[in-house]
């Protein structure tokens, strides 16, 4: 019997739960152990490199990264503490030192929770089977005890270093002056793009930099469309060129064009795409499943190779690895750079499509750069509440499994296309719930699939709510 279950916390890609219901300090302590002895081996030698661990404004983030220091430091391991920090700003000292790191935040999640994002050496994933599954049954059952000396904590402000870095991997030269508005929704955007931007162009337009882990203007959960209402309506107000909008830990960031219209995650990703394959003809691009298919189609006539992988963070960097892809990008708003460790950063994003704009021909807008990439009209993410998600999964793949010019697979969940659309419908990870994402050729069609599999989702919820009654 475990000493403590961690269960409700330790989820597919990272740890997250409320505290102190959920976990607390000592928690935190017993993870801070684990981690170490599961990254005792990624330096070379094996001698045990240091671990960087970084945090988010949220009021218990200081206790618990205090802790899970404290805890790598009673395994013999040291720790660099780098403070507040955006969750890419670790991925950078993991890359830059070769060591493991952890950043603690809760990402979009209310104020109640917090978390841990975990990485190894070289800002590699941690995941259920790249080592998150060892730190949890280390962290339950408890470690031997160690007798060796204890490892030392020290602090290093990286802001400065971190944000040179950024500017050395987007090319902004002439970029023409942009105004432009960032909502950081109290969270870690407004300690880092002050720092990141100076002296570039720009005149920045801050909403709601002051840091505060209560969020008191919106949740810091850009992908809802009601939290970039105040971003839109500043962008209309000081009639900017561009809004930004990062989530609470500053590694996903979302856009506004001038006239205060949400552009889509799979716009930003081929825009992005296209600037990567200008440098590097032929190169390959990974995108999610969901990502809209005028992705592929756009590296494919550019002359790129077009990979597609499963949703997640630690699927996408695992195959970059692998194909060696310059770029990496997914409907969530996260995008991955080779010359960033393969890592995701909303700063880095967020830099590309400024000087993609700043370097577009003065008067073009930011609407009319994107419009070559948002060629299918798309629902957006719908969350459905199943009694048994199979059941639902079967159902679909029966209606659409018979259809004249139609392909299934079931790489993520059930993706079915079509030759005027597509949809995919995959499980979440935590909750009963099936996440749904049509795309189609023009808006009508869309809806009218969205309703179309909505409604087969929602009578096999009927159906298997009666034969659990019955």
């Amino acid at each position: 019997m475990p000493a403590r279950d961690l269960s409700a916390i330790v989820k597919a890609y990272d740890i997250r739960g409320l505290v102190p219901q959920q976990w607390d300090a000592s928690a935190a302590h017993d993870l801070g152990a684990a981690f170490a002895e599961v990254t005792a081996q990624d330096a070379p030698g094996g001698v045990g490199s240091p671990v960087v661990i970084g945090r988010d404004m949220r009021e218990t983030s200081p206790e618990l990264s205090a802790a899970f220091a404290a805890g790598i430091a009673s395994r013999g391991r040291d720790v660099v503490d780098i403070g507040l920090a955006c969750t890419d700003a670790v991925y950078y000292a993991s890359g830059t030192w070769s060591c493991p790191g952890a950043m603690f935040t809760a990402s979009h999640n209310p104020a109640g929770y917090n978390g841990i994002k975990l990485c190894r050496a070289g800002a590699k994933p941690v995941g259920q089977d790249t080592g998150l599954a060892d730190v949890r049954r280390y962290a339950e059952a408890g470690l031997t005890p160690y007798t060796g000396p204890v490892g030392t904590i020290e602090t290093r402000d990286i802001l400065v270093d971190y944000s040179a870095h950024l500017r050395t991997l987007v090319d902004l030269t002439g970029a023409r002056p942009l105004r432009v508005v960032v909502d950081a929704g109290n969270g870690m955007g407004g300690y880092v793009v002050p720092t990141v931007f100076a002296g570039l162009p720009f005149a920045i337009v801050p909403l709601f930099f002051e840091l505060d882990g209560t969020f008191p203007n919106h949740e810091p959960n850009p992908i809802d469309p009601k939290n970039l209402r105040d971003l839109s309506e500043a962008v209309i107000a000081h009639g900017a060129d561009i809004g930004l909008a990062f989530d609470g830990d500053a590694d996903r960031c979302f856009f506004v064009d001038e006239t205060g219209t949400a552009v889509t995650p799979s716009a930003i990703v081929g825009l992005i795409a296209d600037r990567e394959l200008t440098r590097e003809p032929g190169a390959t691009i990974v995108y999610n499943l969901i990502t809209s298919r005028a992705v592929p189609e756009l590296v494919g006539a550019r002359g790129g190779r077009a990979v597609r992988t499963r949703v997640g963070h630690s699927f996408i960097k695992v195959v970059m690895a692998e194909t060696g892809a310059i770029f990496g990008g997914e409907h969530s708003g996260h995008y991955y750079f080779r010359e960033f460790w393969n890592a995701d950063s909303g700063m880095l994003a967020a830099l590309h499509v400024l000087a993609a704009l700043s370097g577009a021909p003065a008067g073009s807008t930011l609407s009319e750069l994107v419009r070559a990439y948002e060629r299918y009209p798309s629902s957006g993410e719908i969350n459905t509440v199943v009694a048994d998600v199979g059941h639902a999964l079967d159902a679909l793949r029966k209606v659409w499994a018979d259809r004249d010019d139609t392909v299934l697979d079931d790489l993520d969940g059930l993706t079915v296309d079509l030759p005027d659309g597509r949809f995919n419908v995959r499980p979440s990870n935590t909750e009963p719930l099936l996440r749904l994402n049509v795309e189609a050729t023009d808006a009508a069609r869309m809806a009218e699939l969205r309703d179309e599999v909505l409604a087969v989702i929602t009578l096999s919820g009927s159906e298997s709510r009666l034969a659990e009654e019955s």
